[in-house]
């Protein structure tokens, strides 16, 4: 096994993302010692019976302590308050990063609390299930997943590119992309599907022509598909919605255009624009296949998957 790409990594944060950076990391072989923090005692408890660190602990200034990279993974809206906490920890020359899907609220938050003489390199991996947790997380989580950085200007080359290799070794292809751009891509492929997943659900919640019993019984007609996504951590989507709030509005509108569209077509039997309409999106479905980014098999594949939510693209 190679040489251990740090010394030390941190991770603050140990749900689904931090838990299964914690086990790749291990298999891995890419770092010395894992230090571990969050804020629960519980979470952290439960986190050493799994044994996904050598050291645990609530302060994340302790766990910072020494480390060579720190990886941050907790919900946005308290990215400034972690940044405020690690801070005057931090070793210099210290590589620090997050998993954070709203990139401009991040990068706001952290960077004017954060040493200059550290690298602190934005990051996302686009990778996650509709679970949460330590107990959630598997090593492959993030193979042939992308992990996007919006580097600031002025950010070390190599700094950058030891990063762009730890993600690789964790299976992950590694882009760059401008932070408001990031947040606009995202907003579209990732945090609409989820508000309108969690928008049609509470609607048949609430529908009272539709007993819950009929919903769950004839969910596998589609239903079901949109409930893997409303299913996702309600802290992790409350500050997605709060901190990515200008692109998710503007996509927001854009869809509600269109639908106002589709309903028209419906309303005046447009056979030829559903039609249209029906063949244009089915063709998205393919490239996101030939992709290599979803498999084509009944059912997504998931049935005969080892982690059946493996496939399900429930991380912002």
């Amino acid at each position: 096994m190679p040489a251990p790409l740090f010394d030390k990594i941190a991770l603050i944060g140990i749900g689904l993302i931090g838990s299964s950076l914690a086990r790749v990391i291990r298999r891995e072989g890419l770092a010395g010692h894992i230090a571990i923090s969050t804020r629960s005692a519980a979470t952290l408890a439960r986190a050493g019976e799994l044994g996904l660190g050598d050291s645990y602990s609530t302060d994340p200034a302790i766990a910072v302590a020494g480390a060579d990279l720190v990886v941050v993974s907790v919900p946005v809206g308290a990215s400034g308050e972690v940044a405020e906490a690690i801070a005057p920890a931090l070793k210099p020359g210290a590589i620090v990063t997050d998993v954070g899907s709203t990139k401009g609220s991040v990068i706001a938050q952290m960077q004017p609390r954060l040493p200059a003489n550290v690298h602190f390199i934005p990051g996302h991996p686009l990778a996650g299930t509709e679970k949460s947790g330590p107990d959630s997380g598997f090593a492959e989580l993030f193979e042939n997943r992308w992990c996007v950085f919006t580097p600031l200007p002025g950010t070390d080359p190599a700094a950058l590119e030891k990063l762009s290799e730890f993600w690789r070794r964790c299976g992950s292809n590694v882009d760059t992309m401008d932070p408001d751009h990031h947040d606009m891509v995202l907003a579209i492929v990732s945090h609409l599907p989820h508000i309108i997943a969690y928008n049609i659900v509470g609607t048949a919640d609430d529908l009272q022509t539709v007993t819950k019993s009929e919903v769950i019984k004839y969910s596998a007609s589609g239903f079901r598909d949109f409930t893997r996504l409303a299913a996702s951590d309600p802290t992790m989507w409350r500050d997605v919605c709060l901190h990515n709030k200008d692109a998710i509005l503007e996509m927001l509108a854009r869809f509600s255009e269109d639908l106002a569209s589709l309903q028209r077509a419906i309303r005046w039997g447009d056979g030829e624009k559903l039609f249209d309409l029906f063949t244009r999106t089915r063709a998205i479905r393919r490239s996101i296949i030939e992709a290599g980014q979803e498999v084509d098999a009944p059912d997504f594949g998931r049935q005969g998957l080892a982690h059946p939510e493996k496939g399900a693209a429930s991380k912002a």
